[in-house]
C-alpha cells in the first residue's frame, strides 16, 4: 500500500527454538515427520506428469472444483509450509491448526487447463487434526509467529514447476488455501515469472499484526518484521488470487515457455534469470531486497525484457532474516522508523525503508521506469499512443478510455526523478488522489541490451483480467470492454517479450516525456 498511513520490523534476536530430533532427521531425509506425530496419510497422484516444464501442462484436464466455498471461522482450518517454493522433488513440511477432527490436503496446479484453470495434481488421505498453540509474540518487533508442530511432510516428485494453491479441506466442509511455488532451476529462453510473497506477508494479519498495523488498526503498533512462520489470513491466498492468478492462467494459455520463481528466491540466486527472455513483475510487488532489485536490473542489462503488470513496485527496501523454520523466514522493514533499524549506522544501503528515502536513496524509477505517488485513487485508463505495438489488435484510439482501470495505487512518469531513455508514456491517466489532481502513466523503454521494459502504472491491471468474470469479484465496476482491452495488451506484451530483446523486433519507444510533461518539474 501506499505511504506511511499504515503500516513496520525487526530487530531484536529472538530465540529460535531448536527442532525435535525426529523433525532434524526428517530434514535429511532419514524419517518422515508425519511419522513422529500421526500415521502417514495416504496419497493419492492423478496423473503422473510427463514433464517438469509448464508448456506440457496447457492442455491437460483440469479440475473445475478447485475454488473455496466455505471459509468458515478463523479457526475452522489453517495452514502454512516451510518453505516458501521447492524445486520439483523437494520435500515440503506443512503445519495445519483445525478445531475438526481431521482434514485433507490436495495440491491443485494453477494454469489454463482448457479453461478450468487449475489441475489436481496430488492429494492426501485423511489426516487426524489438532488445535494447535496460539502464536507466539516478539515484543521488542511486534512480530507474531506460531511453534506448531508439523503436521505432514509431503514430497513433490512429479509435480510440474508452477504456482500451485494446497487446499485444506476440514471434516465438516470449511476450507482455507496454502499458496506454494514450484520453482524452477531454469530460466534460459524462457519467460520467468516471478511471485510476490514478501508482499503477501507484508500485508498477512494473520494474529493481529502485519507491516502496516496491529490489532488496534494503528499504525504505530505495526509490526517491525513479519514472519512465514505463521498462516496467512482471509482465504490464505488472497495476494496471489487477486494479484497473480490471472496473469498465471493467460501465460500459460498463450503456450510461451515459462519458468516460475519468487522475488525471495530471486534473492538468494539468480540463476534462474540468466539467459532468459523476459521477467514478469506481478500485479503487486512492492517489498524487495536490493539484491533482488540488482539481479533483476543486470538480467535487463543482459538482454532479458522485464514487464511489471501492478503499480508500487519495488517500493520497500526489506532485509530477510533467519526464522523458526530456516533462514529467510522474517521480512524486515522498519520503514518510517528506520533510524531504529540496527542498520541505519553500520550498512545504510541495508536501512529498510523506501528505495527513494535516505540513507541508500535509489528511486525505483531507475528500473521500472515509473515512480509511485499515492493511493486511493479510481480513474479510467487513457490510451495516449494507440499506434503503439502494444495496442495492436485493440481498435483503440487517442484518448480512449477504460474506467476503474486505474487504481487503487498508481505510478507515474515523474519529471526530475531517474528514468531510462529512450521512455515513451504509452497512456496518459488524470486522475485525483486524496483531492490532488495528478496522473498515471504506462511506459516503455529500451536499454542498450535491447532489453524493453513496460510498466502499466495501476494495480489493476492483473484484477482487469478477471473483470466481468465470476472471479472478478473485486473488479471495482471494470467491465467486459476492458477485460477484452486489457487481455489482448497483455497478450501483445507477452508473446513480443518471449521472442527475446524486445529492440531487435518492435519498434523503438519514441521519447515524449518532455512534450506530454510540457517541462513541468
Amino acid at each position: 500500500m501506499g505511504p506511511d498511513q499504515r503500516e513496520v520490523p525487526r530487530h531484536g534476536t529472538e530465540h529460535i527454538r531448536r527442532r525435535t530430533f525426529l523433525e532434524a532427521c526428517a530434514g535429511v531425509g532419514l524419517v518422515s515427520a508425519a511419522a513422529a506425530c500421526d500415521p502417514a496419510p495416504a496419497t493419492h497422484r492423478p496423473h503422473a506428469a510427463a514433464s517438469h516444464l509448464p508448456e506440457a501442462e496447457r492442455d491437460r484436464a483440469g479440475t473445475p472444483d478447485w475454488r473455496i466455498r466455505s471459509q468458515g471461522p478463523a479457526t475452522a482450518v489453517v495452514g502454512y509450509t516451510d518453505r516458501v517454493s521447492v524445486t520439483p522433488g523437494e520435500e515440503c513440511g506443512l503445519y495445519v491448526s483445525t478445531t475438526a477432527p481431521s482434514f485433507r490436503v490436495s495440491a491443485f496446479r494453477v494454469g489454463w487447463y482448457g479453461g478450468a484453470e487449475a489441475r489436481l495434481v496430488w492429494s492426501s488421505g485423511r489426516i487426524p487434526g489438532r488445535v494447535q498453540p496460539e502464536p507466539r509474540f516478539a515484543s521488542d518487533t511486534r512480530t507474531v509467529r506460531t511453534d506448531w508442530r508439523r503436521t505432514l511432510a509431503f514430497g513433490t516428485a512429479g509435480w510440474p514447476e508452477g504456482a500451485y494453491l494446497l487446499r485444506l479441506d476440514a471434516e465438516g466442509g470449511h476450507q482455507r488455501y496454502v499458496p506454494l511455488i514450484v520453482r524452477s532451476t531454469r530460466g534460459s529462453g524462457r519467460t520467468v515469472l516471478m511471485h510476490a510473497p514478501a508482499t503477501w506477508q507484508a500485508y498477512n494479519r494473520w494474529g493481529g499484526y502485519s507491516l502496516y498495523e496491529g490489532p488496534s488498526g494503528a499504525y504505530a503498533a505495526r509490526s517491525l518484521a513479519v514472519s512465514f512462520d505463521r498462516p496467512y489470513g482471509s482465504s490464505g491466498a488472497e495476494k496471489f488470487l487477486v494479484y497473480e492468478r490471472a496473469a498465471v492462467v493467460l501465460a500459460e494459455r498463450l503456450g510461451i515457455p515459462l519458468a516460475y520463481t519468487t522475488g525471495m528466491d530471486v534473492h538468494r540466486d539468480p540463476g534462474v534469470l540468466r539467459g532468459a527472455r523476459a521477467v514478469i513483475c506481478l500485479g503487486h510487488d512492492e517489498y524487495w531486497t536490493p539484491e533482488q532489485r540488482r539481479h533483476v536490473t543486470q538480467a535487463r542489462d543482459a538482454g532479458t525484457n522485464v514487464a511489471f503488470l501492478g503499480a508500487n513496485t519495488c517500493f520497500r527496501r526489506v532485509r530477510l532474516e533467519q526464522g523458526e523454520a530456516g533462514p529467510d523466514r522474517t521480512v524486515v522493514c522498519y520503514k518510517s522508523s528506520f533510524r531504529a533499524d540496527p542498520c541505519y549506522t553500520t550498512h545504510p544501503t541495508l536501512v529498510t525503508t523506501d528505495f527513494r528515502q535516505s540513507p541508500g536513496a535509489d528511486p525505483e524509477s531507475s528500473m521500472t521506469g515509473v515512480l509511485y505517488e499515492g493511493y486511493p485513487t479510481d480513474a479510467p485508463y487513457v490510451v495516449r499512443a494507440a499506434d503503439h505495438w502494444l495496442y495492436e489488435g485493440t481498435g483503440v484510439r487517442p484518448g480512449d478510455g477504460f474506467a476503474h482501470l486505474v487504481g487503487v495505487e498508481y505510478d507515474r512518469v515523474t519529471p526530475g526523478a531517474p528514468v531510462p531513455e529512450p521512455l515513451e508514456i504509452t497512456a496518459h491517466s488524470p486522475l485525483v488522489c486524496n483531492g490532488r489532481r495528478s496522473t498515471s502513466d504506462s511506459a516503455y523503454y529500451t536499454v542498450p541490451s535491447g532489453a524493453g521494459v513496460f510498466a502499466t502504472g495501476t494495480m489493476r491491471w492483473v484484477e482487469a483480467l478477471m473483470a466481468g468474470t465470476p472471479d472478478g469479484g473485486r473488479d471495482h465496476g471494470m467491465d467486459a470492454r476492458t477485460r477484452a482491452f486489457v487481455t489482448r495488451t497483455t497478450e501483445n506484451l507477452l508473446h513480443a517479450f518471449a521472442l527475446g530483446p524486445a529492440a531487435g523486433h518492435r519498434p523503438a519507444p519514441r521519447p515524449n516525456v518532455k512534450d506530454v510533461y510540457k517541462g513541468s518539474a
